[in-house]
């Protein structure tokens, strides 16, 4: 494989998706935290999920991560012990882009993009082969410089909405969004919940769609065939996010093949 062109990464985002809806289910987008168990490890588990996954997620370890729960803040914490950096996770994605075809996704906070500087770390994403950035904690409002380097770099660009997100933040939000959105579930950080109550989820996805024909991913709380399958059908997401549920796997020792396959057979519509 040849890194793709500058235009021909959104467009592989975008197909991921449609491949999905076309076999009649949500599209599968695994997380994992870049370094996590240990950096020898990280490339043979990202390879188990992209095995299975529509699109991947890889998470910049990040030493005051706001929106994440436990169970990925203690990944992250793990990672940056044993020397993953923004840079190393960079490579991480360099030595897998050859393997798949599978759309990559940097799930990164603001502050690490800034400590590279934001026009090297565009330039550095888009030379590895990451095909999107999801920013949960930049308002698309904020920093417009963000958005022209990952626009002139050719990155596609995700945002989170939420379920105490205004008329107007979701509209704001999905206009912004160059790859899919990103609506969360609940009210809170990430982590898998008891129960698979959707909320207001629904309501959220559908508004999202009042303003984008973007694809609209839900995560935080899918840990299972059910939570997955209430998210793809009860919701009618496009995608569906799963992270803390594979850490919390890696923790106990679990070959997380076996979860993939659950999750994936509940993401069907």
């Amino acid at each position: 494989m040849t890194t793709l062109d500058a235009p021909t990464r959104t467009q592989r985002i975008h197909a991921a998706f449609q491949r999905a809806a076309d076999q009649g289910r949500a599209a599968f987008i695994p997380f994992m935290t870049a370094g996590y168990p240990d950096q020898d490890r990280f490339p043979a588990v990202a390879a188990e999920l992209l095995a299975r996954a529509d699109l991947m997620e890889i998470g910049i370890p990040f030493s005051d991560p706001l929106g994440d729960g436990p169970t990925i803040q203690r990944a992250g914490e793990q990672a940056i012990r044993a020397g993953t950096s923004t840079r190393r996770t960079l490579e991480f994605v360099r030595q897998l882009r050859p393997t798949t075809d599978v759309p990559l996704l940097i799930m990164t906070y603001i502050n690490p993009v800034y400590a590279v500087g934001p026009e090297e770390f565009m330039r550095l994403a888009a030379e590895v082969g990451v095909d999107g950035l999801i920013l949960p904690d930049l308002p698309p409002d904020q920093d417009d410089e963000i958005r022209e380097l990952a626009t002139r770099h050719g990155l596609a660009l995700t945002f989170l909405i939420a379920p105490t997100s205004t008329p107007a933040r979701v509209k704001l939000v999905t206009e912004a969004c160059t790859g899919f959105v990103y609506a969360v579930s609940v009210t809170g950080v990430t982590g898998a919940r008891e129960g698979n109550a959707l909320g207001e989820v629904p309501a959220l996805v559908q508004l999202a769609r009042q303003h984008t024909q973007l694809p609209v991913a839900v995560g935080f709380g899918v840990k299972d065939a059910a939570t997955a399958r209430a998210v793809a059908q009860g919701a009618g997401a496009d995608g569906v996010v799963v992270g803390s549920a594979f850490i919390a796997a890696l923790e106990h020792g679990q070959p997380l093949g076996p979860l993939a396959d659950e999750i994936l057979s509940g993401c069907g519509k």
